[in-house]
């Protein structure tokens, strides 16, 4: 029944993940054909960072400790409970936001000092129109955490959708009146939209009153004793983004840019995936964790992990191995030149090994939330993106530029990931899988590297028509891994 149901919703979730996402790689796209690896681009990504960081850091801990504690509750102090957390959030956002808006200067010289004078400029400019975003966006978060306990998983993430559709649809359309600016006013108009379809819904389905109220409850004070942690090591994908800007912004001209190019890349495959997984079995594994139901936790965790592998670890290799041909493909056009290729494609082939660690840290920090172990992951997270990270970019920045950064989020999320699974085995017993399986596993991943190395290799130089066989052998593999390794 678990099985069944979950696959159902997954499928669903999916498609309109995949739909959100490509609006989102769209916009990237057009932004690479408009600006190039530019100042003018590092501007329009760098100004979204803060909002968007915001957004997943604080929106994504609040919607994580919202559900692990909601789900528990019964009978009508939910309704006080998520008032509250309502009420408490969105003064402390509104503030956050009105400082944003009215100090744009001095927030991108803080994080962002080392941009040239017009890049610093002009990047102050649209982040004051990309500020309000930052209400809309971290609020909208703590409403999708209502949805989801009611599992109204799909119209949460057909909010997202429409936030990305609406920040590509304005960001590209109107480019020839209001140039740079067309991107800022995008993602503000696209995070409101997002935010009025939820309160919406709320309303109509009487979900809870939608009131500002203040309650003291003790399921408060467990709510912030979860949230701070995960505040500072939940979001993990957002904390090297923001790191990875600070440091590109003292290289070149459209470094930002390009290593912004290079890691969304990487991010399509497991974010659509990840996405979808976390945002149907969270709410699950917290009523599952409730109960006590261990052997559901435990089967969702391997059942989770091999999905992950055969999905993600074929992408990978396939990445690596067409990392030029990708780029060219998907971004040279425009003022996207051979330049911006020769710059970008390098740091995708680096960053492509990081797919599955990012994904399957993600995975596994949502069983210790579940199970309301919100400290030692975050723990981990945090000696991983600024400990280990920030350690091997200072290392290497100096002699390989641009590529130390990618090589900074690759061997800190490996570690990560090996001891996230180390202590989730030993505190909790979750097993990722029996002997068996990982042979098999070991045996196509050999015979899938194999296949792609000879491929790329025999076909070098065909361009598009080499990449498209790459990518359609990569894809009967996965089918294939799928249905015969177990």
């Amino acid at each position: 029944m678990f099985k069944t149901r979950f696959l159902k919703l997954l499928g669903a979730i999916t498609i309109m993940n995949i739909i959100a996402r490509l609006f989102g790689f769209a916009r990237e796209i057009t932004i690479g054909y408009q600006y190039g690896t530019s100042y003018r681009a590092d501007s329009i990504i760098t100004a979204f960072t803060i909002p968007n960081f915001l957004y997943v850091v604080l929106g994504g801990a609040v919607t994580t400790a919202f559900i692990s504690v909601y789900s528990k509750m019964k009978g009508t102090i939910k309704n006080d409970f998520a008032q509250s957390i309502v009420t408490i959030l969105s003064i402390l956002v509104g503030v956050i936001t009105f400082l944003l808006m009215i100090f744009p200067e001095f927030w991108m010289k803080l994080f962002f000092g080392g941009m040239s004078e017009a890049a610093l400029h002009l990047t102050a400019s649209l982040f004051t129109v990309t500020a309000p975003a930052t209400f809309f966006l971290v609020v909208s978060m703590a409403f999708s955490g209502i949805h989801n306990v009611y599992e109204n998983y799909r119209l949460t993430t057909f909010t997202s959708l429409l936030f990305n559709a609406a920040y590509f649809i304005i960001g590209f359309g109107l480019t020839p009146w209001l140039k740079e600016y067309s991107y800022a006013l995008g993602a503000t108009i696209g995070s409101f939209s997002m935010f009025a379809v939820l309160i919406y819904q709320i309303k109509k389905q009487r979900l809870m009153p939608l009131k500002w109220k203040l309650v003291k409850l003790p399921e408060t004070k467990r709510f912030f004793y979860l949230v701070w942690p995960i505040v500072f090591g939940g979001a993990t994908m957002q904390f090297y983004l923001i790191i990875q800007r600070i440091y590109a912004a003292g290289l070149n001209n459209g470094a930002i840019a390009a290593i912004n190019y290079a890691s969304k890349m990487t991010q399509l495959p497991q974010s659509v995936l990840m996405t979808s997984v976390t945002t149907i079995i969270y709410p699950l594994l917290a009523k599952a964790a409730g109960e006590g139901d261990f052997h559901k936790i435990n089967d969702a965790y391997r059942r989770g992990f091999r999905l992950l592998t055969l999905v993600l670890l074929p992408s990978t290799i396939c990445i690596f191995f067409y990392g030029k041909e990708i780029i060219t493909l998907i971004f040279q056009y425009g003022n996207f030149s051979q330049d911006s290729t020769n710059m970008t494609y390098p740091l995708l082939q680096i960053f492509s090994f990081s797919v599955f660690s990012l994904s399957f840290n993600t995975y596994v920090t949502r069983f210790f939330y579940a199970l309301e172990n919100t400290l030692l992951p975050n723990v981990l997270n945090v000696i991983s993106v600024f400990g280990i990270n920030i350690a091997v970019i200072t290392m290497f920045i100096d002699t390989l530029g641009a590529e130390a950064v990618a090589l900074g989020t690759v061997i800190s999320t490996i570690i990560n990931m090996v001891l996230l699974v180390i202590f989730a085995m030993f505190k909790y017993d979750l097993k990722l899988c029996n002997w068996r399986f990982a042979i098999h596993l070991g045996l196509f991943l050999t015979v899938t590297v194999i296949v792609l190395w000879g491929i790329s290799s025999l076909l070098a130089g065909m361009g598009i028509i080499s990449l498209l066989i790459g990518g359609l052998i990569t894809l009967l593999l996965i089918l294939g891994g799928l249905k015969f390794v177990k």
